[in-house]
């Protein structure tokens, strides 16, 4: 099986240990490209059996194989134009997060993945079949927690902002036109999938949206920064049934607040707390018990060789060897990232959003 890797950076080279690490007798070739001759000899020099080129479109100038796979590891506002290439090769496409800049970027890939009978994925799947999660899923589906009606989905940081606590060499998180935005385009692509995982939504309103910019003493004023640090939304999740979640969503990487996490499903019958990512491995239920809460609290630990990280290709190489997979692809990727859109959209003219599944709608 072949990967071709776009970009050298740090993201794909945590993609390239991840291709090591799938299963099964067949060998995997890694091709990788980058213009940058230092960002390819740091490659080279982790993963020397890789194949190197300066040119992406060099690189795919070889007659395609059914199962290829093109990574798009590079920065947003390039995902359009490199997808699109590598989806005219015909390969199969997974980038990273957001997808890509804009609505029409999206349904133009989605048209193009279509036409060359390829997937399209996202990587925004790192959180997925995570066993914690999937407890939490099935409490949801069971009937324990009777009708939901309610998540709360907030995440909190004071200081965390990509491109000036976190990677500040890398300046571009800052500028919108190049970063898609802020904590919604760098977050919000993994708590969607999540989210939509749980719900599995047909209709989506999001019934009002905010964003914000804190300030602080180091903000970069060498460089453009026009980006939120600071988000809120309440989101009606219409599920196949006809019935609906409502979801109170905030995520800061940026706030003079306090910090904290706080993931909770309600329903009539009872309640489950957890953390969909890093925060702790504690699942609390809660339900009553003669007028009275009981609680019953489990520990689920993600264990085993394959980690968050490997999940974008271990799971969009099953989906494109047709075998069972939470990857997300196609009309579900554009759906989700049409989403993040919404929340811009709703908190800028200050009116709902309602999204279908029809992503031309």
């Amino acid at each position: 099986m072949r990967f071709y890797l776009i970009g050298a950076g740090v993201i794909n080279r945590t993609h390239a240990e991840a291709i090591y690490k799938l299963d099964g007798e067949e060998t995997v070739e890694i091709k990788v490209a980058d213009p940058n001759p230092a960002a390819l000899a740091g490659f080279l020099e982790r993963f020397p059996e890789a194949e190197a080129f300066a040119d992406a479109e060099a690189m795919l100038t070889e007659p395609p194989r059914e199962d290829d796979i093109v990574i798009v590891g590079t920065p947003p506002f390039t995902h359009f134009a490199l997808s699109n290439m590598a989806l005219a090769s015909g390969r199969h496409v997974l980038c990273e997060k957001p997808l890509v800049m804009n609505r029409v970027e999206a349904e133009a890939l989605l048209a193009a993945a279509q036409a060359h009978h390829r997937l399209l994925g996202c990587c925004s799947v790192r959180f997925l079949d995570v066993p914690k999660t999937e407890e939490a899923k099935q409490l949801l589906n069971d009937g324990t927690l009777g009708d939901v009606y309610k998540i709360s989905f907030v995440f909190r940081g004071q200081r965390g902002r990509p491109g000036v606590e976190y990677q500040p060499e890398s300046r571009w998180f800052l500028d919108r036109a190049k970063s898609a935005g802020g904590i919604v385009m760098d977050w919000g692509p993994y708590d969607m999938a999540v989210l939509n995982d749980l719900l599995q939504p047909q209709r989506i309103e999001v019934a009002a949206a905010w964003t914000s910019k804190p300030e602080t003493d180091i903000d970069p004023t060498d460089t453009v920064y026009d980006i939120e640090g600071h988000v809120g939304a309440m989101l009606k999740f219409v599920r196949e049934d006809g019935t609906s979640v409502w979801v109170q969503y905030e995520r800061a990487s940026c706030t003079h607040g306090e910090p904290y996490a706080f993931v909770e499903i309600e329903g009539t019958k009872g309640a489950v707390k957890w953390s969909p990512y890093f925060e702790t491995d504690r699942v609390l239920l809660k339900t009553d018990r003669g007028g009275e809460v009981e609680s019953k609290e489990r520990e689920v630990p993600y264990e085993g060789p394959i980690g968050y990280m490997d999940h974008p290709v271990h799971l969009f190489r099953r989906k494109v060897k047709g075998l069972a997979s939470s990857a997300i692809v196609n009309e579900q990727a554009v759906f989700n990232f049409l989403q993040l859109l919404a929340i811009y959209e709703s908190a800028e003219s200050g009116r709902p959003v309602r999204l279908g599944r029809n992503v031309h709608a």
